[in-house]
């Protein structure tokens, strides 16, 4: 029944999802638009935000067929792997360099790929808590909006006056690079892999490896 005690129970625990997502498109929002020219700035994370909910909706609908893909996974994180590894790369470039700012149309596609990659699992969530009511994922979207856009906004001001926050925020979303390859069912007959007690140390050793290959690629920059 609408807004029965079930309806109220199930919105609180999308609300809850969405805000643990809305954390990381914020981060990436942020940092795709940290590259961008002042003024681009703004409409990237309005462009980011927007897309970051279509995206969303979309994948929450064809929920479960998502999940039917083989080594969605995998794939979704080497695609994470990327996106980090790029972002501190780039964001190196434009310090130790006098590189050109980025166009808003790459940080809204850079945004875009890793939106996908990361709503999978949430999204699963998402569908699951709403069951099958409309009602209840269009509100948690529509309560995720201003949230990405504060989120986005702030972290940016934090990347702009600390910029030894983007190598945080890079190691983060490797960090949820490896857990998406960890969670590989495919991957799952390796016990070297799948071993829960592994689990931190390959965690920290793909984390570091990303880092370690950015920053690298400063130096390579700041000698040519």
């Amino acid at each position: 029944m609408l807004f029965s005690a079930d309806f109220w129970i199930a919105l609180v625990s999308i609300i809850i999802i969405d805000l643990v997502l809305a954390g990381d498109n914020a981060l990436v929002i942020a940092m795709a638009a940290r590259g961008l020219a002042p003024s681009q700035q703004k409409p990237t994370i309005y462009l980011g935000t927007l897309l970051a909910i279509v995206i969303r909706a979309i994948l929450t609908v064809l929920a479960v067929y998502v999940l039917m893909i083989p080594f969605v996974r995998l794939i979704g994180g080497l695609f994470l792997i990327y996106i980090a590894y790029h972002l501190l790369r780039e964001d190196r470039r434009r310090t130790h360099s006098e590189a050109q700012p980025s166009s808003i149309w790459k940080a809204v596609r850079m945004i875009a790929f890793a939106d996908t990659v990361m709503s999978i699992d949430n999204v699963i969530a998402v569908a699951a808590a709403a069951r099958h009511d409309v009602l209840l994922v269009i509100i948690g979207l529509l309560i995720s909006i201003p949230i990405m856009v504060w989120g986005s906004t702030f972290i940016l001001k934090l990347l702009t006056r600390f910029p030894f926050l983007v190598v945080i925020g890079a190691a983060i979303i490797a960090w949820t690079a490896a857990s998406m390859i960890l969670e590989e069912p495919y991957l799952a007959k390796f016990s070297i892999l799948s071993d829960p007690t592994l689990s931190i140390l390959w965690h920290v050793l793909l984390t570091a490896l990303v880092i370690f290959a950015a920053t690298r690629g400063k130096r390579l920059v700041k000698r040519t």
